[in-house]
């Protein structure tokens, strides 16, 4: 029997053409792989509606007429994104590593400085898993599928923030106090509730207004104010794995910025019926924001041993420049005007963090962190920094303490402040215009009544009046035997604070410490060491 194979045909038949060797396949361009790998991915339903697969994008009012004119500000695929974070977390922790073999933590610039870094943990990187969160939750419930993979990739930012933040700090939880139980603390203490309040009433509003409050109104208007002055101070402190960690973070921090920017103006062009929402929305989320950055504002000029800007600086550069003099015009033609009650946020620049560092000081004791009173050389920084005011206002204040320490008789508050209704600061802040009166202001709600730190936060309160009522405010739970018992040693107890964690920094556990550590250094090593 014979055999034809397809290369031995008769020849008188014709021959068949061989198939041309297959060649490299045609590389996609940057803009149609970013489409065949999320856009080209979304469908439509088909056995349910529209209406039921995205149902919580109706009830705020907002009118979004073509999903797919959302723009996508940097076109990342998922492949992409990850490689290009692996490098970035590459650095870091190999930074880390160093950084904790070498008894990194030695070289800082002054022990007092960790009492920023303890409200930075406990403060903000709460806030990071809980923005990852809800940005998951976005990339579920948008409809269209630009933002919601624009979504998706802010949440995997958001829970990276979380996880290198932690790594970063919990080197110094080894040696000093305050670091330890600050998912607990975050919950109870009565500072992070300021902080945690903030995005509880986020994450509690709907997806459109979530955009608002956190990828424009903190991620855009205010991020700066935290991210860029904060680390420049970490690096001339010494503190090396910080000043990594808010590089490796800060790109993806202009991500978010350009997404938040990119949802307003996509929120605006969709329909004009959107512009009072979103304006409303702005002036609210704004002054929220504002006020949390109070915290930021007395850390940057009282709580770093080596200071580098102070808030007023910050303020007028990352806000007063960029935002009311870059941004808002450009919003003006889609009819936005800048933020409502901003005119008391510039007035009060030079006040802001000697009020919140004030509170600070006195309530340290029931804290997770130490204070003290600024050393003549800081007092002459202050004073420099703020020459219109800190003189005038603030010098004798602090004379006044340091008198108080050296007669034994270091100052706290012998009792519980009244806190806003909505920042839930205590209510320490003074009247716009008139640094001398503390600001007062009220609502009466169903035979309620409720007290603000200010005009903006009483706007506020009115506005959603059900929603506010239910704040958790520290004060209150205390009084209604909530929080551990009746005493300060019981509530610290509730709090899981441990010995050496709050108080007078002037003598204070990690003041020891540093102590005895640096003149062990210099027993071995010598003075110039």
């Amino acid at each position: 029997m014979t055999t034809i194979t397809p290369n031995s045909a008769a020849p008188d038949q014709p021959q068949a053409q061989s198939p041309k060797p297959a060649g490299k396949p045609k590389k996609l361009s940057m803009k149609a792989r970013y489409s065949a790998l999320t856009r080209d991915l979304d469908w439509q339903p088909s056995y349910v509606s529209e209406e039921e697969m995205y149902p919580h994008t109706t009830y705020e009012g907002i009118k979004i007429h073509d999903w797919s004119k959302w723009d996508d500000p940097f076109r990342l695929t998922v492949d992409a994104y990850y490689r290009y974070q692996a490098e970035k977390d590459k650095r870091l922790y190999s930074v880390l590593d160093g950084f904790a073999q070498g008894q990194g933590h030695l070289t800082l610039a002054h022990a007092s400085y960790l009492n920023a870094m303890k409200i930075f943990l406990g403060g903000v990187t709460p806030l990071e898993y809980q923005a990852h969160r809800h940005f998951a939750y976005l990339a579920r419930q948008f409809n269209g599928p630009g933002p919601r993979f624009a979504a998706l990739c802010q949440s995997v930012d958001e829970i990276r923030h979380a996880q290198t933040e932690i790594h970063t700090l919990s080197n110094y939880n080894k040696y000093y106090s305050g670091f330890h139980n600050f998912t607990t603390q975050h919950d109870r203490v009565w500072y992070l509730s300021v902080t945690k309040s903030y995005f509880d009433d986020a994450l509690s509003a709907g997806p459109f207004e979530f955009m608002i409050a956190i990828g424009f109104s903190f991620e855009y208007l205010l991020t700066n104010l935290l991210f860029v002055p904060f680390m420049s101070a970490a690096s001339f402190n010494g503190d090396l794995p910080t000043m990594t960690f808010g590089f490796s973070a800060q790109s993806d921090e202009s991500r978010h910025m350009t997404l938040g920017l990119e949802a307003i103006k996509f929120i605006l062009e969709q329909d004009e019926a959107n512009v009072p929402i979103v304006q409303e929305w702005v002036d609210k989320w704004f002054w929220r924001g504002y006020r949390v950055t109070g915290l930021v504002a007395a850390m940057l000029d009282y709580m770093l041993p080596r200071p580098v800007m102070s808030w007023k600086e910050a303020f007028e550069l990352y806000f007063e420049q960029q935002m009311m003099k870059g941004l808002f015009p450009d919003l003006a033609l889609y009819g936005i005007r800048p933020p409502k009650h901003v005119e008391q946020a510039v007035w009060e620049k030079d006040h802001l963090s000697h009020w919140l560092y004030d509170v600070l000081y006195q309530f340290s004791h029931a804290a997770n962190f130490t204070t003290t009173v600024p050393d003549a050389e800081h007092m002459d920084w202050l004073s420099q920094a703020y020459p219109d005011t800190f003189d005038q206002e603030y010098r004798a204040k602090w004379d006044e303490m340091r008198a108080l320490d050296e007669a034994g008789k270091r100052f706290t508050y012998p009792g519980l402040p009244e806190l806003c209704q909505t920042c839930q600061i205590p209510m320490a802040f003074k009247v716009h215009g008139d640094s001398a009166h503390i600001a007062q202001f009220h609502s009466d709600h169903e035979g309620e009544h409720y007290n603000f730190c200010s005009e903006a936060c009483k706007w506020i309160f009115d506005r959603e009046p059900e929603k506010y009522r239910q704040a958790w405010l520290p004060v209150h739970q205390i009084y209604q035997g909530n929080c551990g018992g009746p005493t300060i040693p019981d509530v610290l107890a509730w709090y899981g604070y441990q010995e050496g964690d709050n108080g007078e920094f002037v003598g204070s556990v990690d003041d020891v410490n540093w102590q005895k550590w640096h003149q062990q250094i210099e027993d071995k090593l010598g003075k110039d060491a």
